[in-house]
């Protein structure tokens, strides 16, 4: 008898998607011959949704489970290849089957995920489907007692999100729960992709720069066409490049501006500080894309997502901080494979 060995396992699992202790079991029953284990795991129905591993699984759902006393919360994106699958009952009962098993167990990453009981159940609903679906990923945050934690799914069930804060006391992050709350809310809709613009790597912030600001020169060009208002072009994207020099100097040459206007020099502080901010506005929109911490709050735009944080934990008596973020969203990243119809027919006439 031949010898089953890791990497043969390792082999016939990535070729099928099957579970690894079938993957094992079959091997030992073919006696190391590959492509009869792979027969085998058809046969028995295991390996049906592995087939379908060149579709694109880009729709399906997300899913969240929050502890009754918001000390744990756990998100998870499953996909399908269609939509109308996505609405069927036994996909939305396995989306939430896996989202309880994930927030009461918690696997270490999808394979051991799919490697345990549970990964075996779902292997079999997803057989009973017939469409390829797969856990994509999965998420769980967890608080202590002074911590705040909440979180939101949005109506479609395709995008869930978490968020959690640090406070001084118990009493404060208990006041702050529905504010994070009102945050998720925020971030499923406006996408930060990281929590602060001192997470950017510099390189990347470079290379935005110059992109982002032909972009709006383009703009502009257009708007001119038009005859509509122009738009402000930066000198940068990210407070990340706004350095003690540059913001010295962005100061002086608006006073020097306001000067020139024929601005009385005893009200330029009063006016500078608004100039200043808009200064930092117009030349941190990176930021604002990007980072949740820096963007403009939804529910009041005067202030900063921080800024909000902040308003909110003194309300309560106390202090607050976001430190960290979930955001799924089902089918982000993902390239859906476009078909083209026409040129099949052509080349099944060829």
């Amino acid at each position: 008898m031949a010898a089953v060995t890791a990497a043969m396992v390792k082999e016939l699992r990535q070729a099928t998607d099957a579970p690894m202790m079938d993957c094992k079991k079959v091997l030992v029953e073919a006696d190391g011959d590959m492509d009869k284990a792979k027969e085998l795991l058809k046969e028995r129905g295991i390996a049906k949704a592995a087939k379908k591993a060149d579709r694109v699984a880009a729709e399906g759902l997300a899913g969240l489970k929050i502890a009754d006393d918001f000390s744990k919360a756990s998100v998870a994106e499953i996909n399908s290849e269609t939509d109308f699958v996505a609405q069927n009952e036994g996909f939305q009962n396995l989306v939430k089957g896996t989202v309880e098993e994930i927030f009461n167990n918690n696997p270490a990453d999808v394979e051991a995920f799919m490697n345990s009981d549970f990964g075996n159940k779902f292997t079999e609903s997803v057989t009973k489907i017939g469409e390829k679906i797969e856990l994509r990923r999965f998420a769980t945050l967890n608080a202590e007692p002074t911590e705040a934690l909440n979180g939101y799914i949005h109506s479609n069930n395709r995008i869930a999100v978490i968020v959690k804060a640090k406070c001084d006391s118990e009493k404060t992050a208990e006041c702050m729960r529905d504010t994070l709350k009102q945050i998720a809310m925020h971030a499923s809709a406006m996408k930060p992709s990281t929590l602060s613009y001192k997470d950017f790597d510099p390189a990347y912030v470079e290379g935005e720069t110059k992109g982002r600001i032909e972009a709006l020169k383009k703009d502009n060009e257009e708007l001119k066409r038009l005859g509509k208002p122009l738009k402000n072009v930066p000198q940068y994207v990210s407070m990340m490049q706004l350095t003690d020099e540059v913001m010295g100097q962005a100061e002086a040459d608006i006073k020097a501006e306001l000067l020139a206007e024929g601005k009385p020099e005893k009200i330029l502080d009063k006016i500078i500080p608004g100039k200043i901010a808009r200064f930092i506005l117009d030349n941190t929109l990176l930021d604002q894309e990007q980072a949740l911490l820096d963007q403009q709050y939804v529910l009041d735009d005067k202030l900063t997502v921080a800024q909000a944080i902040e308003k909110a934990a003194k309300a309560c008596g106390g202090t607050a901080e976001i430190t960290e973020f979930v955001r799924l969203e089902v089918g982000e990243g993902i390239e859906k494979k476009e078909d083209d119809f026409a040129a099949e027919v052509a080349a099944q006439m060829s």
